[in-house]
């Protein structure tokens, strides 16, 4: 029986890493705009004093291989040898029971006399069965080697990388596209830019606003975003590119799930629900699948990044001790398009799909991030952010109409919620309109959700926490703040 040779490993590795030979990346790669996160995973793969591999990870089809081939042109402009960086797709049939320590010696012997650091990037990782295990001694005794690791099965690479990693791996997130990325994606002028960190041109909020329609239905996946071809048929690109393969093909017996079709249903009730709050309870009452289950399920939808909780708290901000409520988000608003059609302004559900796409602008922070709902009178804000401390320090709700402008106490919740913590500021949505109003001593900020989903956005991409303190020009009037 006839096995895989060296040669053609060695003949694969030289097709992928044409710069080897020619120097520079391929014209598609370079013409392409890079993510607004090149930068961040950039100085991870340059800090010399980080000995640690780079496991990025992220939902599917956000363009974490697209990323890599950004970072090897970075590289590349930067001087650095082009025999010293490699690009391996794990998943080719040649690299079968190839283990990552031979696939090294395999490009060092293809690339003789190259005595510098060394830049690795094995895409597809989860295809290689203890990949981890063989990671860690690279990183280990192999001080020349700068290591990144990625692959669309998250949940494998999440659970493994934790699990075995400890002081060894540095996990990084790739989020769904965000509103200011897709705008800079696009060919078309954007309605809103940035003038410098956290300073805003609004050129029109009408514009904004039809730009951001077409994102929330659109705008999370760069082909999805950018393909007129795949528009024409979303539901075909998210259900057997995304959904599909998660659900059916990347690891949910690693969580012990053999029940697919179970899983798959309990996913779609949970997208249709994206921005309501439901409990486990109600979820097993409506599907007949016990409690454990539905929560075993959960687990794996959140590490597999189609889903994500947000936990309640009550008026003071404090967690409740049996959290049987909690709310939960798509990751991203242009998968409901992909599971149930395109969603107009005008239509009832809409509002949770604008909600639904500025929780995805904070996709990174959710850790610090909350909803209130107390009383008998079902007090609620939308979004409290709070400190490490769990100490409640901005709260936002999210509204997609104007009837609140001008008439701030209405939001009752909100005011409430910040009076009682003792909050400067209290934050609101609108559709299309600013507004800035005196409560006794809270200052009740609305600003159109289509702003705070670009600024959410652009603070995300610098690596830092959305802290609203943004300064926004419009044409027609100044500057606030």
């Amino acid at each position: 029986m006839k096995d895989f040779s060296s040669q053609q490993v060695t003949e694969y590795l030289k097709q992928l890493n044409a710069w080897w030979h020619h120097g520079k990346m391929d014209s598609e790669s370079s013409n392409l705009t890079p993510r607004a996160y090149l930068a961040q995973v950039l100085r991870l793969i340059l800090e010399p004093d980080l000995r640690r591999a780079v496991v990025l990870m992220g939902p599917r089809r956000v363009g974490k291989t697209m990323l890599i081939r950004h970072l090897i042109a970075n590289l590349l402009e930067r001087g650095i040898n082009p025999r010293s960086m490699a690009y391996v797709e794990m998943d080719h049939p040649l690299l079968h029971g190839q283990s990552l320590e031979s696939l090294v010696h395999q490009i060092e012997t293809a690339t003789p006399g190259c005595d510098e650091t060394r830049y690795l990037f094995f895409d597809e990782i989860q295809s290689h069965n203890d990949w981890e295990k063989h990671l860690k001694p690279l990183v280990d005794h192999r001080p020349d080697l700068r290591l990144l690791v990625s692959g669309s099965a998250a949940a494998a690479l999440k659970r493994q990388s934790t699990e075995s990693g400890a002081g060894r791996f540095t996990d990084f997130l790739l989020p769904p596209l965000t509103f200011s990325e897709y705008l800079d994606l696009h060919k078309e002028e954007p309605a809103m830019h940035e003038i410098h960190p956290n300073s805003y041109a609004l050129n029109d909020i009408h514009s904004l606003n039809s730009q951001f329609i077409d994102y929330v239905n659109y705008g999370g996946y760069p082909e999805l975003a950018l393909s007129p071809s795949k528009r024409l048929d979303p539901e075909r690109f998210v259900k057997s590119d995304i959904v599909e393969k998660v659900l059916l093909r990347y690891l949910p017996q690693l969580y012990g799930i053999s029940n697919i079709q179970e899983l798959n249903s309990l996913f779609t009730l949970l997208a249709f629900n994206t921005a309501e709050e439901i409990s486990i309870e109600q979820l097993s009452q409506r599907s007949g699948v016990g409690k454990s289950t539905i929560q075993k399920y959960i687990v794996y939808l959140e590490a597999a990044f189609l889903i994500k909780r947000v936990f309640r708290v009550d008026q003071d901000g404090h967690r409740y001790k049996r959290a049987r409520n909690f709310k939960v988000y798509l990751t991203n608003s242009a998968m409901y398009t992909g599971l149930f059609g395109y969603r107009g302004p005008n239509e009832p559900d809409f509002g949770h799909l604008v909600e639904t796409a500025i929780f995805s602008q904070r996709f990174e922070q959710v850790s610090r991030l909350n909803y209130a709902r107390w009383g008998k009178e079902g007090y609620e804000v939308d979004l409290v952010e709070s400190s490490p401390a769990l100490v409640p320090v901005r709260a936002l709700e999210i509204k997609w109409s104007d009837r609140f402008v001008g008439n701030p106490q209405a939001l009752k919740g909100l005011i409430r919620f910040t009076r009682n913590n003792h909050l400067k500021k209290a934050w609101a949505s609108t559709r299309s309109q600013f507004d800035c109003t005196y409560i006794g001593d809270i200052e009740v900020r609305q600003w159109p959700a289509a702003v705070l989903a670009f600024h959410f956005g652009a603070s995300a991409a610098r690596g830092r926490l959305a802290d609203f303190d943004a300064e926004i020009t419009e044409a027609k009037r100044p500057a606030l703040n």
